[in-house]
């Protein structure tokens, strides 16, 4: 049994104990609010959301959901958190632009009697209601740990220079949560960190202009990068094209879009995280439709003094793309190796 395949049994079982605890309830009702603090990453819209909307049709009928995307602005959020108070919300799912303004908003809805799900980044300077994401220390550590091994593996040797480190949002807490597990999976490996970078609002663009400058700065002396994501991962690959580097060096990643998968098969970045978003939004479905029943929902850990659920991440490379995500249905072919990817499918054996 692989490490997701233990996982997704975790998930359903995690799912069965909150349903199960909630079944001598008479049917929930109520009003539940979604909210999403940017578009940078595509996940929110293709999959966080529609994941989290599909598991509360399921457990609860009755219930309206209120879906806001920040567009990485606190203060839209925060206009968006009164919003969704105003308009009934018993149960509000927050995904924050900002984990310290965070604070404010949750002391705010508890106030009233309103639960806060803290979901994918926690608020660590104040205790929400519930805390639901995949383990982000976890995902940096296991992001530079496979990057280590593939240059250990590949021979380069650790005096021949460093790695560059490409953060995401200091306002951020689930990327502060990154960086540090990043920090953990170099510890030790020999190979110095030559720079790094907190990229604002997780934007591609300020990581590519960034890794330029770096790039100017050291040459060959990069040895890889650690970027924290996929979107960071494509702006840091974008930056060393730019400069005429080739072969680019081995580049991280973490949420395996479609577009990190895809430069994966094209052999431009190395790792990424599979996290299926759908997980941890039926997670916080669940949590919130316990909440709306008067169930206080189970937790397997404490964060941030928050009770949370965390799921384990699943590394993703060339190897084990195929296996992992194309035959486990996370994407299709015909999507992954659609134009100039074919030829990098058919290396691998991915049939289009």
């Amino acid at each position: 049994m692989t490490r997701l395949s233990t996982h997704l049994i975790g998930a359903a079982l995690f799912g069965l104990a909150l349903t199960g605890a909630t079944a001598s309830f008479a049917a929930p009702s109520g009003t539940v609010a979604f909210l999403m603090p940017d578009h940078a990453s595509t996940r929110y819209e293709q999959h966080d959301f529609p994941g989290f909307k599909a598991e509360m049709a399921k457990l609860c009928a009755g219930c309206k959901v209120l879906y806001q995307n920040a567009n990485a602005d606190a203060s839209t959020q925060q206009q968006q958190f009164n919003s969704v108070i105003a308009q009934g919300a018993k149960v509000i799912v927050l995904d924050p632009v900002d984990s310290t303004a965070a604070a404010s908003l949750v002391h705010m809805a508890q106030s009233q009697g309103i639960k806060v799900i803290a979901y994918d980044r926690p608020v660590p300077s104040t205790p929400a209601d519930y805390y639901v994401s995949f383990d982000n220390e976890e995902i940096g550590k296991s992001i530079a740990q496979s990057l280590v091994q593939h240059l250990k593996d590949a021979g380069v040797a650790t005096g021949k220079g460093g790695v560059l480190e490409v953060n995401g949002s200091p306002t951020d807490a689930a990327a502060g949560l990154i960086k540090k597990g990043i920090h953990e999976g170099l510890e030790g490996s020999g190979y110095k960190t030559l720079s790094e970078y907190d990229t604002p609002e997780w934007a591609p663009p300020k990581a590519q202009q960034w890794v330029s400058g770096q790039i100017t700065r050291f040459g060959a002396q990069i040895v890889g990068v650690v970027a924290a994501n996929d979107g960071t991962a494509g702006g840091t690959i974008a930056a060393f094209k730019a400069a005429g580097v080739n072969p680019v060096p081995p580049v991280t990643g973490n949420d395996a879009t479609l577009a990190g998968l895809q430069l994966i098969v094209a052999g431009d970045q190395y790792n990424t995280i599979l996290k299926p978003s759908e997980i941890v939004a039926g997670a916080a479905a669940r949590v919130a439709v316990g909440f709306l029943s008067g169930e206080k929902p189970k937790a397997e850990t404490t964060l941030f003094n928050t009770p949370s659920q965390l799921f384990k991440p699943a590394v993703i490379t060339a190897k084990n793309i195929k296996a992992e995500v194309l035959d486990k249905g996370f994407t299709s072919a015909k999507d992954l190796c659609a134009g100039r990817y074919a030829d990098g499918c058919k290396k691998l054996g991915i049939a289009n």
